[in-house]
């Protein structure tokens, strides 16, 4: 039986796997089959005193009762000295993901009918050599041989197929995921792909569009009620939950509602948390982190080393879900940047991979529009032009 090597995008909020099956990549199916990430697995690590360890799906749905026992978004403490204990227990950031990689390395033994031991994980561009050799680390704690590491705008561009084109180009590829942003340029043609320059940020991402709305509706509930929620992890829990659920209600309405009944208490009984939402006010919060990418895209653009001149870079290719809320957001993003970094419509280069669990996956659309998007193109369904 030939060896299968799996690929891995090991996300901060949602990570998923593919497989080529039939010369075609296919995404590996979570064995608790399609959660709010569609079939992405979500990067949660829980602890029970029985002493057992639940991952993904089944540690994400206990996390509202259980929020000082559970772990997310490890992925931001990567390569860094942090800890955390449990049960009296010291765990790493290396061994949390560990675990997130062993569950996504029994999904692909179930769904492949074989073993698997070898993997090709994707890491954010900016990630420095501590990040990446943890990362290593992680799957090796898994049990995989992690035989290469490769930069998650890379992928992208594989995915998208732009390995097949013609020519030559030069791209930008502008991913901004659950935790880390990153911008690179590239030049391709010939099948060889040269990175060109790289920047990003490796504290930047969904997790902070997911906060902004959080923080919003704390304040509002703490200015109404006199409680601040935030120094309630369960009631937190709760709220994170509902605040997901609103994101994806807003993506085909302009207007949802947040109703946690029971948030919390006080000595006159029991409080309850009603707020309406707009698609507006959402933008209107995570604007100042869409703000926050422009600083990177000029890093980018503007690299010492090989300054790109803005009139070579041909026409601008947007990969993305068909949801109605990203696509505004996508517009607002877009219209942002090229306002930074002074580059007409007609001579962007780009091609948009965000695979932002909070902006795509999340919004019923999953993680295989990503890994599978080369079966997609051909169609160009997914592809969309935003020139003027």
């Amino acid at each position: 039986m030939e060896e299968k090597i799996i690929g891995i995008d090991l996300g901060t909020s949602n990570s998923a796997a593919a497989v080529m099956v039939g010369g075609k990549p296919t995404i590996v199916p979570a064995a608790e089959g399609v959660s709010i990430g569609g079939k992405a697995v979500p990067s949660y690590v829980a602890f029970t005193k029985d002493g057992q360890v639940l991952v993904g799906e089944p540690a994400r749905r206990q996390a509202a009762l259980n929020p000082e026992t559970t772990i997310q978004a490890i992925k931001r403490k990567m390569g860094t000295d942090y800890t955390v204990t449990m049960f009296g227990k010291t765990y790493t950031p290396q061994q949390i993901s560990g675990f997130i990689l062993r569950k996504i390395k029994n999904d692909a033994e179930a769904f492949l009918g074989q073993k698997v031991s070898k993997a090709v994980i994707t890491v954010p561009a900016y990630f420095n050599d501590a990040q990446r050799q943890a990362t290593k680390d992680a799957g090796e704690i898994a049990g995989l041989e992690v035989v290469r590491l490769i930069n998650e705008p890379t992928a992208a561009a594989f995915a998208y197929g732009l390995d097949k084109t013609e020519g030559e180009h030069k791209i930008l590829v502008f991913d901004l995921g659950g935790g880390t942003l990153d911008v690179t340029i590239m030049e391709f043609g010939g099948n060889v792909f040269t990175v060109k320059s790289t920047s990003g940020d490796t504290q930047l991402g969904g997790t902070d569009m997911d906060n902004a709305l959080l923080n919003y509706v704390a304040e509002d509930f703490h200015s109404q009620n006199g409680i601040d929620l935030r120094v309630d992890k369960m009631a937190m829990q709760r709220l994170r939950e509902g605040v997901e659920k609103a994101k994806v209600e807003l993506s085909t309405t302009f207007e949802t509602t947040i109703n946690l009944p029971f948030i919390t208490a006080d000595a006159s009984g029991p409080k309850h948390l009603v707020m309406p939402i707009t698609r507006a006010k959402l933008e209107s919060l995570v604007q100042p982190i869409i703000d926050r990418c422009r600083e990177p895209v000029n890093r980018a653009v503007a690299m010492p080393v090989s300054p790109h001149n803005r009139s070579t870079i041909s026409s601008l290719s947007v990969v993305r879900p068909g949801c109605q809320l990203f696509r505004s957001l996508l517009r607002v993003i877009l219209a942002r940047l090229r306002s930074a970094a002074s580059i007409p419509w007609s001579a962007l280069p780009w091609v948009l991979r965000s695979r932002v669990e909070s902006w795509a996956a999340k919004l019923k659309v999953g993680w295989s529009w990503l890994t599978s998007l080369r079966s997609h193109s051909a169609s160009k369904r997914s592809v969309v032009s935003l020139r003027r």
